[in-house]
């Protein structure tokens, strides 16, 4: 079966959403997806359907989620402290660990047909750190990558190595959800309650530790659009 390669990212940014409604949404998206990949695949005509693909934004209330193969002993609120946080804790199917999302992150969910760019998860993830790297480093910061440890770091091989990016995605017929999550105004008490990634030995920053700035609104968006532009060049795409 030879079918065209689709390289235009539908762009939606969906604003204030609890986790397991975008979870929700991503899955709906994900199995559209795949259900044309399987109507291509069973044609005979040659008249093949282009499979789109989505890069979601979005920003969640406190939350932790589980990872499928993160440890629930490094989740280290019980019940009664989640409750007096007012947060939540979900276990979800991404690669991973245990990580934190909420107020003030930018959280990417990039729906890809992986076939549309390149079938190779190794591939993808480490195109993801690169589009945060280019990212941070507009504001003067070195995002680097820690061998074994998905995500972007801050001095990487230091006793004050931290990171200011996670990662964890899954994919099934080569289409992808879940994706990144930024630390930008992040209250970043929040992660004492966990092993950030099940990882002991380093800690969580965001940008504005780092640059000692609050990032108003409109700087939030501006950051959105330099993801946007970094993420086009890194997978060759168009934005829609």
């Amino acid at each position: 079966m030879t079918t065209t390669q689709n390289k235009i990212l539908f762009f939606q940014e969906l604003g204030l959403m609890e986790y397991l409604d975008a979870f929700n949404y991503q899955e709906k998206l994900m199995k559209e997806i795949i259900e044309l990949k399987l109507k291509n695949r069973d044609r005979t005509d040659g008249d093949y359907e282009e499979t789109p693909n989505y890069l979601l934004f979005v920003e969640h209330p406190h939350v932790y989620t589980l990872g499928k193969s993160g440890d629930e002993e490094n989740m280290l609120a019980n019940s009664e402290k989640l409750k007096e946080i007012n947060a939540t804790f979900v276990k979800t199917n991404r690669g991973g660990d245990i990580t934190y999302h909420g107020f003030g992150q930018i959280v990417g969910y990039p729906v890809l047909d992986l076939d549309n760019f390149k079938s190779d998860i190794h591939l993808y993830m480490r195109n993801l750190e690169e589009v945060i790297i280019r990212t941070i480093a507009e504001y003067g910061l070195k995002g680097q990558r820690s061998e074994g440890e998905t995500g972007v770091w801050l001095d990487v091989g230091k006793p004050y190595a931290r990171k200011i990016c996670a990662m964890g995605v899954k994919t099934s017929k080569w289409v992808t959800m879940h994706g990144f999550a930024l630390n930008v105004n992040t209250d970043l008490r929040y992660f004492e309650y966990i092993i950030p990634c099940g990882i002991k030995d380093k800690t969580v920053t965001s940008l504005k530790r780092e640059l000692e700035k609050e990032f108003s609104e409109e700087e939030v968006s501006e950051l959105k659009d330099k993801i946007k532009k970094h993420f086009k060049e890194v997978f060759d795409a168009e934005l829609n």
